[in-house]
């Protein structure tokens, strides 16, 4: 005679317990790193973190990347650019809470979702590792550039200060922001910077987006510059699931819903920022140049 088992009813509450040991400790983890920690945002949360995560330096390069595409394909770009990636960021939204009561709040998880725990990570990690080390260093230079600049205009007669200085400020104050508890609490800090992106505005003297390549494989390497120009400037995406994890959610009222609806006005106002910059930028530009064209080649035959 076999030894009898241990009744079903046994094993199933010891699964129920075990689950639910998982289900504490992963609530626990959540309390205590600052992306999940406070998961009150608003719809206009997601909006405005969109905006600070996408508007930035990208879209200074997208009247020279119409330069090397030429009107008709550059136009294409932009909106075809403006689509895909909508439509790619609506994925990410959706498969934030595809599996039934549970959460992807950070890429390695929804990757190890895909591909197994293992694979996920070797997959997921290095290529966020590579955007966000890349990104950090353009928006480091960038900030301690855009610092140099406000001092030398600011105080002409001052002290020259090297640019390395001004990286170093612009980090340290970065590295202040970084002490903050969870992601909420930057919120201020996100709302500034979009509205620093829509009132950014100047002009700049001697800009020349004419043709500069010689050669068709110039040309043509020019061209794949302007596609990754185009690309970079709607490099949004590395956030979009930590932004969807401060927005509290229920089966009744997921939290796909606030956060697409702040998606779509973010992306609005990406649109009224790119086009207009890309297009007129470009077109300034262009008859600027026939113009200087014109000039000289009237001034020769004369």
């Amino acid at each position: 005679m076999g030894t009898a088992g241990p009744p079903l009813e046994a094993y199933e509450t010891n699964t129920t317990h075990k689950s639910k040991m998982e289900i504490d400790r992963n609530k626990e983890i959540n309390d205590w790193l600052p992306i999940t920690s406070s998961r009150n945002a608003k719809w206009w949360y997601s909006a405005f973190h969109n905006v600070t995560a996408m508007v930035g330096a990208g879209v200074l390069s997208l009247p020279f990347a119409m330069s090397e595409l030429g009107w008709g394909p550059g136009v294409v770009v932009l909106v075809l650019s403006w689509i895909i990636t909508l439509y790619t960021l609506w994925q990410m939204v959706e498969m934030h809470e595809m599996v039934p009561g549970k959460r992807f709040d950070r890429y390695h998880e929804l990757g190890q979702h895909a591909f197994g725990d293992r694979l996920g990570l070797w997959i997921v990690v290095p290529q966020q590792l590579v955007v966000e080390v890349g990104v950090c260093i353009v928006y480091m230079v960038t900030g301690g550039k855009s610092l140099k600049k406000f001092h030398d205009t600011v105080c002409p007669d001052c002290k020259s200060i090297r640019l390395t200085f001004f990286i170093m400020i612009f980090a340290s104050v970065h590295f202040v922001l970084s002490q903050l508890p969870n992601f909420n609490s930057i919120s201020g800090v996100s709302l500034a910077a979009a509205v620093m992106s829509l009132r950014r505005q100047g002009k700049q003297e001697g800009v020349d987006y004419g043709y500069k390549a010689h050669s068709t494989a110039g040309t043509v390497f020019n061209f794949f510059s302007a596609l990754g120009d185009v690309a970079f400037a709607y490099a949004g995406h590395n956030v979009v699931l930590e932004i969807q994890a401060t927005i509290p959610s229920t089966p009744e009222k997921p939290s796909k819903k606030p956060m697409w609806k702040g998606v779509l006005v973010a992306y609005l106002i990406v649109a009224i920022c790119y086009f207009p910059v890309a297009i007129i930028g470009y077109w300034v530009s262009e008859t600027k140049w026939r113009t200087t064209y014109s000039s000289a080649l009237r001034n020769h035959v004369g």
